[in-house]
């Protein structure tokens, strides 16, 4: 008898199936062709935590995508936090009255 093994993706597919509301666990096991008795074990295993549905590979280039944006927003509000900045003290020291100072 051959065994199949099933990815977590696929796991954690099934078990949110069978948890939707009115669902019963009989009737998505038969739809997917696996024993009631198999995702009822999966169902106790996502909510022990046991296993997590992985990322698919392409979020990873869209995730690396994301972080380089970040990274390019961050260096530009430093710098514009700097030119801020110095506007300010500028706008502190041209407006400071100097001694000798008229106002002709």
């Amino acid at each position: 008898m051959k065994y199949r093994r099933y990815d977590d993706r696929f796991k954690v597919e099934a078990v949110e199936l069978a948890l939707q509301p009115d669902v019963q666990t009989q009737a998505v096991a038969a739809k997917l062709g696996i024993h009631p008795f198999m995702l009822s074990r999966w169902k106790k295993e996502y909510r022990e935590g046991r296993f997590m549905a992985k990322a698919p590979k392409d979020s990873n280039a869209e995730a690396t995508d994301l972080r380089r944006r970040i990274r390019e927003l961050e260096r530009k509000n430093r710098k514009l936090s700097e030119e801020n900045e110095i506007l300010k003290e500028a706008r502190r020291f041209f407006g400071q009255r100097r001694p000798g100072d008229t106002d002709s």
